[in-house]
């Protein structure tokens, strides 16, 4: 997205656009635009707690933002990603004032940022913004329900090449960090495991993983190495704009 789009403050780069807010007509970019903030996001950066008051909502820019079940003190299960395909606050845009899953950033980059209280004043002049968060809720269903099937029928090898696959897809470059232990938690496995995993995923030419860094060697072999889950997803996300 270029510095001359009505979406971003003058003089400002984005490196890439956010697919919702670009699919919107200019008038309504044009009426939205002094309401969205551009910040980065730091890794880990909370977006909002569990039980606590949702204030904003993002829209990942080349960011990716991580939705987690906290399911005891130790153990955190990743319920949803979101990249520059959607927003971060579902909750919210269906009513809700808080959630009982928090949301932080996952891979850092930048995002655009709407007060919850400003979208649904935005939203009471209609428009197109409200009808593609919409479908972007159908597709974050499709995305839940083939999440449930993957965790129970797919190895992890399938399932550490999916995850890497999607996030890929949404941060929009080779490279972006990643450990181990986090995968580890946004998958549900031992960190044992997904070593294992990503070491079979590294000598097969697919990725290239130092130092916390994770790089896509074989786009194409990567995909071929995920389940059928990433491509079920995948279609869905793209009926989107």
């Amino acid at each position: 997205m270029a510095a001359a789009d009505p979406l971003l403050p003058a003089a400002t780069t984005a490196r890439q656009p956010n697919r919702l807010l670009a699919a919107i007509p200019p008038a309504e970019q044009n009426r939205l635009a002094l309401d969205l903030t551009l910040v980065e996001l730091a890794a880990k950066a909370s977006l909002y707690d569990i039980d606590e008051p949702i204030s904003h909502v993002y829209f990942p820019l080349d960011c990716v933002i991580s939705v987690v079940a906290d399911l005891d003190d130790e153990t955190v299960v990743e319920v949803a990603t979101v990249g520059a395909e959607g927003f971060a606050g579902l909750p919210a845009f269906l009513g809700a004032t808080s959630s009982p899953h928090r949301a932080f950033c996952q891979v850092p980059g930048q995002a655009l940022r709407l007060d919850v209280d400003v979208m649904h004043r935005f939203f009471a002049g209609d428009g197109v913004l409200h009808q593609l968060m919409l479908r972007y809720t159908q597709a974050v269903t499709v995305f839940l329900a083939q999440n449930v099937a993957c965790n129970q029928l797919h190895t992890s090898e399938q399932r550490c090449a999916r995850w890497l696959a999607q996030t890929h897809d949404r941060v929009g470059r080779d490279t972006f960090p990643l450990t181990q232990e986090f995968l580890g938690q946004m998958l549900g496995v031992r960190r044992a495991t997904v070593s294992l995993s990503a070491q079979v995923l590294q000598q097969a030419g697919l990725i290239r993983y130092r130092r916390g860094l994770i790089t896509v060697v074989d786009e194409s072999g990567l995909h071929a190495a995920a389940c059928s889950c990433y491509d079920v997803i995948r279609r869905e996300f793209e009926k989107l704009p």
